[in-house]
């Protein structure tokens, strides 16, 4: 029988002691798991690669003091039941790797009675799991990395459940030819890691650690921070209603988490927070959610302003998962609007349109109107502040007054305007702009946008506009290369002075390609590439401005580029 091991507090002990005889649970209220995996194509380090490259590190060397996993904050609910405070990223992917190590060993031999006892004290001990995540992912959990009863992706409905799988996925590779000398040795390293843990029974007493701790240390999320004050305002305040606003608080950010399970590749959560500031207090001039935050949780009345802000947050997570989900799927100015990116002044306006329950249609307008806006201000990158020449607007659109037509009004007029005050997003600007090179991430996106206009020309009723992923992997490719091909004649003007910086990088040498297309045809002449282009119709209007052995020359890129400025300017 496994003997019960208690954490103790502020001890120092081992991963194996600290886990074995315990149930250590995330609780809902906490973040789900978040650490990125290395991709296959990235040479990114990530969360994953970094903990098993500091392992493989420590094991190469001859260190003889114990290998450090940090320190971990607990509540203590009752008898060998804790949730996790602080340090359920680390632990969650500790528990991971270790049911990778015993699959591996598993598949070479049984396991010895130590590491039987480990498996069972850190892993599972006749269905009684040790170690659990947020509800929500934690059957997915079991399945896949503890009983790998599960071997396949789908049903995921978390961003959260894909980075278990992946990280599991990861590790399994990485151990696919390792031998039992390795396996054995990195299971030792983890099993005798060092680590101080601090189990507290008073909730309110974990968060003030939290607080404490995270406020002089490495920084979480403000998100987390805003969390953490309001939990703990709660049990300093809320008197004989403490359990029942604890558990409404918590509820709301079981419901936050989830919603950021879903988006947060898409959009960061401190951000959200920003917004809902902005939209809470209804000016885009609110900056600092914490300060402000804290300021509000000082003033009389700290519980009503923390269920009410609370209430909008969850909200405003829940609109903007239908947003970058399922509505940017079925609409196609949505899908435009978060393809541009950069979106973040356009946000509070989307968080009011959706809690204002605006149909669908009217959304799609306001996007597109923000888009140009966005884009505009993106593409000429002044100084200038464009939230304060939009926030009149963004006040007067309340649930009393939904109609956005005077948002769209101020946006058309300051494409238009003289005034200095709005003029530095004007049309003038905006050709000035786009006159010589753009942003590459940008340059694809006009280019997807007029690839959409050309195909409306064709006069093919009945179809949509196409989605940006329609293209695979889409690359913006030089005609004339950057580099001038070697064998000549080429097919591209003379590469001078003037070619080089006027002509090179500008919107009339792009061209959008898959980039299966960009890899297959190089630096290689324009005639042979000219043979390619067939695939999408600008591709085909290149071919339309040179006949098949005539040449890529300036005049015919500033013909080009003038035709994209305009479309650029009459539809942004």
């Amino acid at each position: 029988m496994l003997k019960k091991v208690q954490l103790k507090m502020e001890a120092s002990t081992t991963i194996r002691k600290m886990i074995s005889g315990n149930r250590i649970i995330v609780p809902t209220y906490q973040r789900a798991y978040s650490w990125e995996t290395l991709s296959e194509h990235s040479t990114r380090k990530t969360h994953t690669d970094v903990f098993l490259s500091d392992l493989d590190e420590y094991r190469r060397s001859s260190a003889k003091s114990p290998y450090y996993f940090g320190h971990f904050l607990f509540e203590e609910k009752e008898d060998s039941l804790f949730y996790v405070i602080d340090g359920q990223q680390r632990l969650t992917t500790i528990v991971i790797f270790l049911s990778t190590l015993f699959v591996k060993l598993k598949s070479l031999r049984s396991l010895s009675d130590d590491e039987k006892e480990s498996f069972e004290g850190m892993i599972n001990r006749n269905g009684k799991i040790r170690f659990s995540t947020v509800d929500y992912d934690n059957q997915l959990f079991i399945d896949y990395v503890i009983e790998q009863t599960k071997q396949n992706h789908n049903g995921l409905e978390t961003e959260s459940a894909k980075r278990i799988i992946y990280a599991f996925d990861y590790f399994v590779k990485h151990l696919a030819d390792k031998d039992e000398k390795y396996l054995t040795r990195m299971l030792e390293i983890i099993c005798k890691a060092s680590c101080t843990t601090h189990p507290v029974k008073n909730e309110s007493e974990a968060i003030q650690m939290f607080i404490f701790q995270n406020n002089r240390g490495k920084q979480p999320s403000s998100l987390e921070i805003i969390k953490a004050q309001f939990m703990y305002n709660v049990h300093l305040y809320g008197g004989e209603a403490t359990g029942s606003l604890l558990d409404e608080v918590q509820n709301r950010f079981q419901k936050i988490y989830r919603s950021i399970s879903s988006i947060d590749y898409k959009i960061d959560e401190d951000d959200v927070l920003v917004y809902t500031l902005r939209v809470y207090f209804n000016s885009l001039s609110e900056w600092g959610p914490v300060e402000k935050i804290n300021k509000k949780l000082s003033e009389k009345d700290s519980i009503s302003f923390i269920r009410e802000f609370s209430q909008a947050l969850a909200d405003s997570f829940e609109y903007l998962k239908s947003f970058f989900g399922e509505d940017e799927h079925k609409n196609h100015a949505i899908h435009s609007l978060v393809t541009l990116g950069g979106i973040s002044v356009a946000c509070p306006f989307i968080i009011k349109a959706y809690k204002f329950d605006l149909d669908t249609d009217t959304k799609g307008k306001l996007c597109t109107a923000l888009e140009s806006l966005v884009l505009r201000d993106r593409l000429i990158g002044t100084r200038a502040e464009i939230a304060t020449r939009i926030n009149s607007v963004f006040k007067e659109f309340t649930k009393v007054k939904p109609s956005i037509q005077p948002i769209l009004d101020q946006i058309n007029m300051m494409k238009t305007s003289s005034n200095w005050w709005e003029a530095y997003w004007n049309n003038t600007e905006l050709e000035k702009a786009i006159q010589g090179g753009v942003n590459h991430s940008i340059a694809k996106f006009l280019l997807w946008k007029y690839e959409n206009y050309l195909e409306s020309l064709q006069g093919k009723s009945g179809y949509k506009p196409a989605r940006y992923d329609k293209i695979v992997c889409p690359e913006l490719e030089h005609i004339a290369p950057t580099t001038e091909p070697t064998v000549k004649p080429h097919g591209y003007d003379n590469y001078d002075e003037e070619f080089r910086n006027q002509y090179l990088n500008c919107l009339g040498n792009y061209l959008l390609l898959s980039k299966p297309h960009n890899g297959s045809i190089g630096n290689i002449s324009f005639p042979e590439k000219h043979k390619t282009y067939t695939y999408l119709e600008q591709q085909k209007e290149i071919q339309s401005l040179v006949p098949e052995n005539g040449t890529w020359d300036r005049h015919v890129i500033g013909v080009r580029k003038e035709k994209i400025i305009k479309f650029i300017i009459d539809n942004f």
